[in-house]
């Protein structure tokens, strides 16, 4: 089958979070943020373990005040993956964050203080090798840039981002990553698209405020599906209202959708029709959990009848398709046995360690 997945990515600059590389070429990281306090260290680890087991590269951890910067040595020393402190308008908070052995900073140089303030942050970072995310959010331009624009626009955001980047150029730092989030979709794909035209520095992708997992799971993925079908973005993060390791896993389906990267198996389930005979919906669903415990990248599938399902599906390593109180074993189209449906589940599985075993002796 032809390779459909080189989207023509723009080889951005390289940099790193920790031992994680951003652009120029690297795999696109999945990153998310805690919604446990700072300042508790067992909490905030308990989550940052939970986002790593879910797939999460590197976590990014609110500081809204000095304890929550003194805390964040204890945190950085048991976290299984690089860490980045969130930062907003106080330079000591950044200062401390990096003095407490961080990875990165998210925070945005114009809005820190005077020159001097910034250039602080700034000397303090490059001694420690800590790169710096920009990050423009359409919820808080500049009113002067409002005023340009009449609003909120494409132009704008990436005016805004700018601004901030000559800032850190002008101070001869240039390991720097940016991103440019807004609830709106269409305004989303079209500011990083022209910021992508604009600089070569790695973007960082998101539709900020992307609602409940129900509305947000669908805006996140159009949007940040499309700017990488483009070969937009190096790292993303999915943003939610709820459990952040719910944003891991739909970062990981729409990487995994598009070819980018390699996540345990994939599921491949027909619709229900008039020709379903057995119970899919909930087969399907027993299927998708066992293979939650599954980390080779494998193709599994579920088809609802006999008539299309091995022909439909040969390119499945492994699968099962239904007929009337009984289905069909077959692996890349081929069929194996005629099983009973209430054995379909377990007989599809003693394929799958089957299969997973002849991979582990090849």
């Amino acid at each position: 089958m032809p390779d459909y997945t080189n989207y023509g990515r723009k080889n951005t600059r390289q940099i790193k979070i920790g031992g994680i590389p951003i652009g120029g070429g690297a795999q696109i990281s999945v990153q998310s943020m805690t919604n446990t306090k700072t300042t508790d260290t067992a909490a905030t680890i308990t989550q940052i373990n939970a986002l790593t087991a879910a797939g999460c590269d590197i976590v990014r951890l609110a500081v809204p005040d000095m304890d929550a910067a003194k805390n964040l040595g204890s945190i950085v020393e048991k976290s299984p993956v690089p860490l980045v402190a969130d930062i907003h308008f106080d330079y000591r908070l950044a200062l401390e964050a990096i003095n407490q052995g961080i990875s990165a900073l998210r925070l945005n140089p114009g809005n820190i203080g005077d020159h001097e303030r910034v250039r602080m942050v700034v000397t303090a970072a490059k001694a420690a090798n800590i790169p710096i995310r920009i990050g423009v959010n359409a919820g808080s331009l500049d009113k002067r840039l409002l005023e340009k624009y009449g609003g909120v626009t494409a132009e704008a955001l990436v005016e805004s981002a700018m601004e901030h980047v000559r800032i850190l150029e002008e101070l001869d730092f240039y390991d720097m990553k940016i991103s440019l989030k807004a609830h709106d979709v269409p305004l989303t794909l079209a500011a990083y698209r022209l910021m992508h035209e604009t600089v070569d520095y790695p973007l960082h992708l998101g539709i900020t405020e992307a609602g409940t997992p129900t509305t947000g799971i669908i805006k996140s993925s159009v949007g940040i599906g499309a700017l990488l079908a483009e070969g937009i973005g190096d790292t993303l993060r999915i943003s939610l209202t709820g459990d952040p390791v719910i944003e891991v896993k739909v970062a990981r389906e729409i990487l995994k959708s598009l070819g980018l990267r390699e996540y345990g198996p994939t599921l491949v389930s027909c619709p229900t029709c008039g020709r379903t005979c057995i119970d899919l919906p909930a087969i399907a669903a027993r299927v998708e959990k066992r293979l939650e415990e599954i980390k080779e990248p494998i193709s599994v599938a579920v088809m609802g009848c006999v008539v299309n399902g091995p022909g439909e599906a040969r390119d499945a390593d492994v699968g099962i398709a239904g007929g009337k109180g009984e289905g069909l074993v077959f692996r890349h189209g081929e069929v194996l046995r005629k099983v009973p449906e209430n054995e379909l589940v377990d007989e599809l599985f003693k394929e799958i360690d089957a299969l997973l075993a002849e991979k582990q002796s090849a």
